[in-house]
């Protein structure tokens, strides 16, 4: 059945207009509408965002491989991913003043007002970690034939995963909030984090044995947290938060 395309008058067979992508099947504007286009559009609910967590959170290097060579219908953009959670994370973490930067009074190092930046821009403080854990990952597994770019979609993902486990145990965080045990929970939530980075990575580069894969991956870390702490120092010192 032939169909006169609503949208350029391309006349077309099918379920799309092979001439501006078109569906051929268009709905009356309404509620439902609108629900839909709110699940399509804005979050694609529906196999998007739940897709993509349930696999980063039961095969997450091979769902990772797979994106990048191209099976990539089901999942939200990896970016957008990160955007979205770190957004919501950032939220919980200011609307309940989560302060896990307190004043050292032996150092004289006060990170309270870095700590409340960080929590007013959380999405985009995750995402600009995101090239740094890409450095570590180029130079430690460049000889895998991935580009940078893909061990940075790679990294992406796994920012996803440290950011969703956070907004599951944030309930836990702000029971512990302004107490002595907050820091100690901050540390198992980044031993969880790098458990998934290990897990992730076995599964991902399966070229290569796990113990290689292992071990390549505690070098990324070294790598990643010696450029981290270098271009955290110097951004303290711009901001005149170093102790004189």
């Amino acid at each position: 059945m032939e169909i006169n395309c609503k949208n350029c008058h391309q006349v077309f067979t099918g379920h799309y207009c092979n001439n501006c992508g078109q569906p051929a099947d268009t709905h009356k504007i309404n509620a439902h509408f609108l629900w839909h286009d709110i699940q399509h559009g804005l979050l694609h609910f529906d196999a998007g965002i739940p897709y993509s967590l349930k696999q980063l959170f039961t095969r997450p290097g091979h769902t990772i491989r797979e994106f990048i060579e191209g099976k990539r219908v089901k999942h939200f953009k990896p970016l957008s991913l990160v955007a979205v959670l770190g957004a919501f994370y950032g939220f919980l973490f200011h609307y309940y003043h989560i302060d896990l930067f307190p004043k050292d009074t032996d150092s004289g190092v006060d990170l309270h007002d870095f700590g409340e930046w960080t929590a007013n821009h959380f999405a985009w403080t995750t995402i600009a970690t995101i090239p740094i854990y890409t450095i570590g990952t180029y130079i430690a597994f460049r000889k895998q034939g991935y580009n940078f770019f893909e061990f940075f979609v790679l990294n992406t993902f796994k920012a996803s995963q440290r950011l969703f486990v956070q907004i599951l145990t944030f309930p836990i965080l702000l029971y512990l909030n302004s107490t002595h045990h907050g820091e100690k929970f901050t540390t198992i939530t980044y031993i969880i984090g790098l458990l998934l980075i290990f897990w992730t990575n076995v599964q991902f580069f399966n070229k290569m044995s796990k113990t290689k894969a292992f071990f390549l991956t505690i070098l990324s870390h070294i790598i990643f947290w010696i450029c981290f702490l270098i271009i955290l120092i110097t951004a303290l010192a711009i901001m005149g938060k170093l102790p004189k």
